[in-house]
């Protein structure tokens, strides 16, 4: 499989294919130094995308990407979220001041909105174009957006939607039969989340025997499997620096044919619509 080390957005600009989530960090102040290395560590590895949110830990993980991204701002493409239930024209550009005051920067480069909400989608995406006008975020996209949710998207005029962020690894591959087309086709690229499908990735044979191959470890084989898809970047989470580093490594990680013949029998592609999953 080949695989990019960045990925184009529709803006011609690129973010790297293999970033950092921070989902559950910043939560357990005894785990505080760990994860701040951690961080620190994939940056100085090249995983200068970092996620977060403003739902993770109600700001204490953008507090720790804050602290750990300090005097490293420039390395940083910084992705945040903006909470649905916050996403009016208002409340969007409000909750987006708030998480800068939190990360202690001027600016985020990507801000998405969470999941679909009840608020229109058209004061959302004006929201976000008076962020950007202003300069507090580059650009913007959406997460957990099924096919009909992009659709809508873009018939609200949302053209300048520059990813979504999605649940997809080699267990939940739903949106291969027609998200993943639909999206390649509006070059709008993906995020996925969760790609070690929260670690239970681990303990499957099939994947251990692939990783034994090459003397990996099953979460490099997780990850690049994904990285090995167009148009597509994964942001593991890590605590320690030391599972940052295995999940850097996985860029060297080249599957063959066979390896990915056999995780397609161990982990089927859909034979039809499914729908999106969401964690």
């Amino acid at each position: 499989m080949t695989r990019a080390a960045a990925i184009e957005l529709p803006s011609d600009q690129t973010m790297p294919a293999l970033g950092q989530g921070t989902w559950y960090l910043g939560e357990r102040p005894a785990g505080r130094r760990d994860e701040i290395a951690a961080l620190r560590a994939g940056l100085d590895l090249g995983m200068t995308m970092v996620d977060t949110a403003e739902m993770y830990g109600d700001g204490a993980s953008e507090e720790l990407v804050g602290e750990a991204i300090i005097g490293r701002r420039t390395d940083v493409f910084l992705v945040d979220k903006v909470l649905p239930s916050n996403a009016s024209r208002r409340g969007t550009v409000q909750s987006c001041r708030r998480s800068l005051q939190r990360l202690g920067v001027d600016h985020i480069d990507l801000y998405l909105l969470h999941w679909r909400g009840t608020h229109p989608l058209t004061e959302t995406i004006e929201a976000f174009a008076e962020l950007v006008d202003a300069g507090d975020i580059g650009q913007w996209g959406v997460s957990n957006f099924d096919l009909s949710d992009m659709t809508e998207l873009l018939e609200a005029g949302g053209n300048s939607c520059a990813t979504n962020q999605i649940l997809y690894n080699l267990t939940r591959r739903g949106p291969e039969y027609d998200l993943l087309p639909w999206l390649r086709e509006h070059r709008i690229p993906v995020m996925a989340y969760s790609p070690i499908e929260q670690g239970r990735l681990l303990g499957h044979p099939q994947v251990a025997e692939v990783a034994a191959r090459h003397r990996a470890t099953p979460a490099q084989v997780a990850l690049a499997w994904l990285l090995g898809q167009e148009m597509v970047a994964a942001i593991p989470r890590s605590s320690k620096p030391e599972h940052t580093r295995e999940n850097a490594d996985a860029r060297n990680l080249h599957l063959t044919e066979e390896d990915v013949a056999a995780l397609d029998t161990a982990f089927p592609p859909p034979v039809g619509p499914q729908p999106l999953e969401m964690l």
